[in-house]
């Protein structure tokens, strides 16, 4: 690596990969690269300018794109990414996302990956993986998106409930309180959160059990990164409580479902 090669942190799955080189980023590519590729462009070709642009594919199989300037909540995470207007500007941005990606045709040829993908599938390609470290921000507000390494088919309102997952965030006050600032009011940040995305009245109502959906993908995703022995993934389950903070979460969303739907009607 060259001396002014910057390696950028945060998320786990490409944990210590991830290169800065002045304009540029290189990276692991995905399996999807080629059509992934081809489809961050067509986003950009019909106005989305909340993600990368890919440059290039190596042939030691890494993927170069566009760095976008900006800052990164990484954690624990600080004051500015907690609030109101930026968890508000996340919303706005998933929409805007989502509205063009509503416009570009899914490459329905290859196989896009399934680990936290809408089960029930969907005709828009979806980020599916909008945490903290993958929202790039600009004086407190949400301008781009990275890493859509996990993208695939799948309904708006799952990949709102991902976010939500992360950004609200639907974390037990246990949990939550790992990582984030404590006496969060987690009804009213999932509503501020749909507000900003514009989730219609109907979608409302269902977003709390998409939410218990989406958990369930991810503590499934979760387990087969540790049965498979990776050890980021083995050391952060033991960090975070091992499976009994699973348990309580889900536990914890359930009893809490009809006052997020209410806080969700208001």
């Amino acid at each position: 690596m060259a001396a002014a090669d910057e390696v950028l942190t945060g998320g786990m799955a490409n944990a210590g990969q991830v290169v800065r080189r002045g304009a540029l980023v290189d990276r692991p590519a995905p399996s999807t690269a080629p059509a992934l590729h081809a489809h961050l462009r067509a986003l950009a070709q019909h106005g989305f300018d909340g993600a990368p642009t890919p440059l290039r594919l190596t042939e030691d199989g890494r993927e170069q794109l566009t760095y976008i300037p900006g800052d990164v909540a990484l954690p624990p995470f600080p004051g500015w990414a907690m609030t109101e207007e930026a968890l508000r500007s996340v919303g706005d941005l998933l929409r805007r996302l989502h509205d063009t990606s509503a416009t570009v045709p899914v490459d329905r040829d290859i196989e896009w990956p399934r680990s936290l993908a809408d089960p029930e599938g969907g005709t828009m390609l979806c980020h599916n993986d909008v945490c903290p470290e993958n929202v790039v921000f600009r004086e407190g507000r949400a301008v781009a998106l990275i890493d859509f390494d996990l993208a695939a088919p799948g309904r708006p309102v799952w990949d709102l409930a991902m976010a939500a997952r992360y950004w609200v965030p639907m974390l037990d006050p246990v949990s939550a309180a790992v990582l984030h600032p404590a006496d969060l009011d987690v009804p009213a940040r999932l509503r501020i959160l749909a507000d900003g995305y514009g989730l219609s009245t109907e979608e409302r109502a269902g977003l709390p059990g998409v939410i218990e959906q989406a958990t369930a993908s991810c503590r499934a995703f979760v387990a087969g990164r540790v049965a498979e022995g990776d050890p980021v993934f083995v050391e952060a389950l033991s960090e975070r409580g091992g499976w009994q903070r699973w348990d309580r979460l889900q536990e914890w969303l359930v009893a809490q479902r009809e006052i997020f739907t209410a806080d969700l009607r208001k």
